[in-house]
């Protein structure tokens, strides 16, 4: 197979053989990834000189052969998912992932589309419902996702609203961003500065929840005064 891997100081085109496939694994090819910031962190700790690391977590792609205890998947399936940091990267023509972190395609998507949504849904999911605990009883309760336009936003936007319900206030700098966010489900757009300001001037219930994408210094003030009492704020950014 083909694969692109990272040595440290350059990325280097290789020739690798394909492993059969062994236990709950799934052989797949790739037919699409994409790229998101981790790539660029784990790129970081490569020490220069080494082995080339493949990089990638994202990828759609088709089930080429399955291991001896793949209960879940079929060959020729098409699946998508987001990788396993331990293990080669999607990088590559062909990729073996575990079956318990697959799931199969949805087929209104496209193999490019696939491939966009598995770290920023999961970051979005994990955000909303495990870290800020939104829930189905929190219908009428206001979410202000600071830095909405990106991958995790516009999940987190779609989450929030088809799923949950919620008020959702967003900000974005753009007026492409603006229509983006707004055409995803945000009730209100507002800009990146001065947001309390923002929400005394529309005169807009303050939120119960804040998911932050921004850089947290930027917004930590205006957050703590637009802020609910006893509300819960969610910080996806480095400090």
């Amino acid at each position: 197979m083909k694969a692109i891997g990272y040595n440290g100081s350059e990325f280097v085109e290789f020739d690798k053989q394909i492993n059969t496939p062994q236990g709950q694994d799934l052989l797949v090819e790739v037919k699409a990834i994409s790229i998101n910031p981790i790539d660029s962190k784990v790129k970081q700790t490569v020490v220069k000189g080494s082995k080339a690391k493949i990089l990638g977590f994202d990828c759609a792609g088709i089930v080429q052969a399955v291991g001896d205890k793949v209960n879940l998947f079929n060959v020729d399936d098409e699946v998508y998912y987001a990788g396993d940091i331990s293990r080669d990267g999607s990088n590559a023509t062909h990729q073996l992932v575990d079956e318990r972190i697959v799931a199969l395609k949805p087929t209104t998507l496209d193999f490019a589309q696939a491939a966009a949504l598995p770290l920023t849904g999961i970051t979005a999911w994990e955000s909303l419902f495990d870290r800020l605990k939104i829930t189905l009883k929190d219908k009428e309760k206001t979410l202000l996702l600071i830095g909405a336009a990106g991958g995790v936003g516009s999940m987190a936007i779609q989450l929030a609203k088809q799923i949950i319900g919620m008020n959702v206030i967003t900000t974005a700098s753009r007026p492409e961003s603006k229509r983006w966010c707004e055409e995803l489900g945000a009730d209100v757009v507002l800009k990146h500065q001065n947001l309390a300001e923002q929400f005394k001037q529309q005169s807009l219930i303050n939120p119960d929840y804040i998911l932050c994408m921004g850089v947290p210094d930027d917004y930590f003030k205006d957050m703590l005064e637009v802020i609910q009492p006893q509300g819960s704020i969610c910080l996806l950014a480095n400090t």
